[in-house]
């Protein structure tokens, strides 16, 4: 019944930008903490971004902060990771996910979230 969908996601150069969205099906995102996770080759999935559902608030790992931004487009129901400044170690498949229920100490672990999308490939060349 839930479905996430990312898209936006390719080939890019170091320094450059992409812009990943997350389209939800099932759910109205406004109800809902969300976030970025990514899973770089050999690695375990991240947390990378999230927004809360009740205070608008936001929350960055400290390897992107000040260069993502995450963000909604209620009208769309859709979540939004503008990823600036990129460097090859971003490379990662990113997944979108949804919490109905998440407390603040539990935004960054991936316990937290309910659903899932099937991730988005970013490359960054260096």
């Amino acid at each position: 019944q839930v479905q996430l969908v990312e898209s936006g996601g390719g080939l890019v150069q170091a320094g450059g930008s992409l812009r990943l969205s997350c389209a939800a099906s099932g759910i109205n995102l406004r109800r809902y903490t969300m976030a970025w996770f990514r899973q770089a080759p050999g690695k375990e999935r991240e947390f990378v971004s999230a927004t809360s559902q009740r205070t608008g608030s936001t929350l960055y790992s400290d390897s992107v902060k000040g260069r993502f931004t995450i963000s909604r487009d209620n009208a769309k129901n859709t979540v939004i990771l503008q990823m600036d400044s990129l460097k090859p170690e971003d490379t990662a498949v990113y997944y979108c996910a949804a919490s109905s229920g998440v407390i603040v100490s539990q935004m960054r672990s991936q316990s937290g979230y309910d659903n899932w999308g099937q991730g988005t490939q970013v490359t960054v060349s260096s």
